[in-house]
C-alpha cells in the first residue's frame, strides 16, 4: 500500500540520523523535511528494490527492518547489511541508478520513498546536506568492511558475539533498545545468511554464549547481555567503525 504524503514531520527520523554526525542549519533541516515522498507500508519479505532494477527512489526507513543482500550462483543468499529506523537504505542509488544488490524487508514496516532526482536537487542546492549524506554513506561503507572481516576472518563464536554487540549499540542509538537489552531483529536463519554459517551452527553458538552467561534470552528473540566487556572481547568488537559521537561509545 502506498500513499502520497506531504507531512514534513514524517522525515524527522532522517534529519535526526544526519545531524548525529553533521551540523545542519534550521534551513537545511527544513529543506530535508520538505522533500516530496511516497509513504509505503511494506510486508515482510517485500522487495524495496531488486538487483539490476533501475532505482528511481531512495528509501528512508520509518519503522521495521530491511536488509541488503546478494544471491550467488548456487541460489544462496548473503546478507551484507541491516537497516533500521532513520536510515537511508539506498542513498547510493541516487547516483548509481541501477541497483547492484537487492533490498528486502526483514519485517513489516513503513518507508518513505523519495525520488532520486529530488535527492540530487537538494544536495546541489544545500552543500551541508550533501556533506551529511556523504558522511552517512561513508559510515555505511565502514560497517560493510567490518561485516566482510567478520565473515572472512572470525570464527563462528566471534562472528555471532560481534553481531550481537553491534546490534546492542545500533539499536540503542536508534531508540529501539535500552542498555544491554533488545529484541533480536533477525531470526537464526537470517543470522546464518549474515554470518556465513548454517542456522544449526548459529543456534548452537547462541546457546553456548548463553550457557557461558554472556547473554540471557528471556524468550527466543530477546537478548540481554549479561557481561558486556567479556562479550565484546569474545566478539573482537571495537565500536570505532560505527563512528559514534564522543560520549556514545560502546556500552560499558
Amino acid at each position: 500500500m502506498q500513499q502520497r504524503h506531504t507531512n514534513p514531520s514524517t522525515l524527522q527520523p532522517l534529519v535526526e540520523k544526519l545531524v548525529y554526525r553533521s551540523e545542519l542549519s534550521a534551513e537545511d533541516r527544513a529543506a530535508i523535511m520538505a522533500l516530496p515522498f511516497t509513504l509505503r507500508m511494506m510486508e515482510r519479505g517485500q522487495f524495496i528494490v531488486r538487483e539490476r532494477e533501475l532505482a528511481r527512489n531512495s528509501c528512508v526507513m520509518l519503522s521495521g527492518y530491511s536488509v541488503r543482500s546478494k544471491i550467488v550462483a548456487t541460489g544462496d543468499r548473503q546478507i551484507v547489511a541491516i537497516h533500521m529506523k532513520g536510515e537511508v537504505v539506498d542513498l547510493q542509488n541516487s547516483l548509481l541508478e541501477v541497483a547492484d544488490h537487492s533490498v528486502q524487508m526483514l519485517t513489516p514496516g513503513k518507508v518513505a520513498m523519495i525520488p532520486r532526482e529530488e535527492i540530487l536537487r537538494l544536495t546541489r542546492a544545500r552543500p551541508n546536506v550533501a556533506h551529511a549524506m556523504w558522511i552517512d554513506t561513508l559510515v555505511d561503507a565502514s560497517i560493510f568492511r567490518e561485516w566482510i572481516a567478520n565473515v572472512g576472518r572470525r570464527d563462528a563464536r566471534t562472528r555471532i558475539a560481534h553481531v550481537l554487540c553491534e546490534f546492542a549499540v545500533r539499536l540503542r542509538l536508534a531508540g529501539l533498545g535500552h542498555d544491554t537489552g533488545y529484541e533480536l531483529p533477525m531470526t537464526q536463519d537470517q543470522l546464518a545468511d549474515a554470518t556465513g554459517l548454517t542456522s544449526v551452527h548459529v543456534n548452537r553458538t547462541i546457546k553456548a554464549l548463553e550457557k557461558e552467561g554472556l547473554i540471557e534470552r528471556p524468550n527466543p528473540r530477546a537478548i540481554r547481555i549479561g557481561d558486556w566487556r567479556t562479550l565484546a572481547e569474545v566478539g573482537d568488537f571495537d565500536s570505532q567503525y560505527l563512528h559514534l559521537r564522543e560520549g556514545d561509545a560502546a556500552l560499558q
